[in-house]
């Protein structure tokens, strides 16, 4: 009778489902079950456009705040692997560089600032294009102000290093050229001669060389501003120079590790005695006289630079007081 029961026992756990006989796990908790909705919204995400443009992966997974982010750290390192895989084929299937189109010029050229000069494919500055610390006069002081009191030592400390920029300039500008006043001044007076001559005539092309850029543009400027008042003008220059005396002295450095590579301005004052008349449309006079001279003063600022080849001196702005 035993064995009976006992074979009855076997032969129907044998006819049982495989199913009664493992029974399933027991459902996730809480946690699992956050963590794998989170990972198949971010999947369904991940599959349109990749998980580094997902908005909502990344608060999905990393924002969660679980029992363990073992299951957090997991799911974020498979996304990852995911994303470089897709990342990889899509680059695959990119046109390669050596079949893609070269630039067309217009693509590959860069504007220019004003000032400076393309030259194949190096843009070298002719000019800072601008003047560094314009001359000004300085408001006298009395004696006793200037070394008795606070205002005028502070006073007397910025005349000193007023000076010694000038200084230094100058010195600069010998060391690399060979400067002497008297022939800087020749040519400065040269040059003050052939700018006037040629803005009298309203010949613009021919001021381009021994003006600077910016510099040319005002000029022209004041030439088109004259023609609509004046036709034509005469103006003549009674030589010698009245008087021509050097106001202030700059470098403008373009490198700290090389002092060479820089700038220099010089600001001149003329006095000159001129003759100047305008004309209208029809040759009548309607400014000015001829035969009167008249004493002018201006005050122009030179420029040069120190490390061009052939550099040469031009002028780069004015002054008025």
């Amino acid at each position: 009778m035993a064995l009976a029961r006992l074979g009855h026992a076997v032969t129907g756990r044998l006819r049982r489902p495989l199913h009664l006989l493992h029974p399933p796990p027991p459902p996730l908790t809480d946690h699992h079950a956050a963590v794998a909705h989170s990972f198949a919204l971010i999947h369904e995400s991940t599959r349109a456009r990749g998980f580094a443009s997902s908005p909502y992966n990344a608060g999905g997974v990393i924002g969660y705040k679980g029992q363990s982010p073992v299951y957090t750290v997991k799911v974020l390192e498979l996304l990852l692997q995911i994303n470089h895989t897709r990342s990889m084929s899509t680059a695959a299937q990119a046109e390669p560089p050596s079949l893609s189109k070269a630039p067309t010029p217009s693509q590959t050229s860069s504007k220019v600032p004003l000032g400076a000069r393309k030259v194949g494919m190096k843009v070298v500055m002719m000019s800072p294009g601008f003047v560094y610390e314009p001359y000004s006069i300085r408001e006298p002081i009395p004696f006793w102000k200037r070394w008795f009191t606070p205002s005028g030592w502070r006073r007397t400390k910025e005349d000193v290093i007023l000076e010694m920029k000038n200084a230094y300039a100058v010195s600069r500008l010998r060391k690399k050229t060979g400067y002497t006043k008297k022939q800087f001044y020749d040519q400065a007076f040269k040059i003050y001669k052939e700018v006037n001559t040629l803005m009298a005539r309203g010949d613009t092309p021919s001021l381009r060389k021994i003006l600077t850029e910016r510099m040319h543009s005002t000029i022209k400027n004041e030439l088109k501003k004259r023609q609509s008042m004046w036709s034509s003008v005469h103006w003549e220059l009674v030589e010698p120079a009245v008087c021509i005396r050097t106001l202030r002295a700059r470098m403008i450095g373009l490198d700290k590790n090389d002092l060479d590579k820089a700038f220099i301005q010089l600001t001149l004052e003329f006095v000159t005695k001129q003759k100047f008349e305008a004309y209208n449309t029809k040759g009548e006079v309607v400014s000015g006289d001829k035969s009167k001279e008249v004493l002018v003063k201006d005050i122009w600022v030179f420029e040069r630079s120190l490390f061009h080849p052939g550099a040469y001196w031009r002028v780069c702005g004015r002054i008025t007081l």
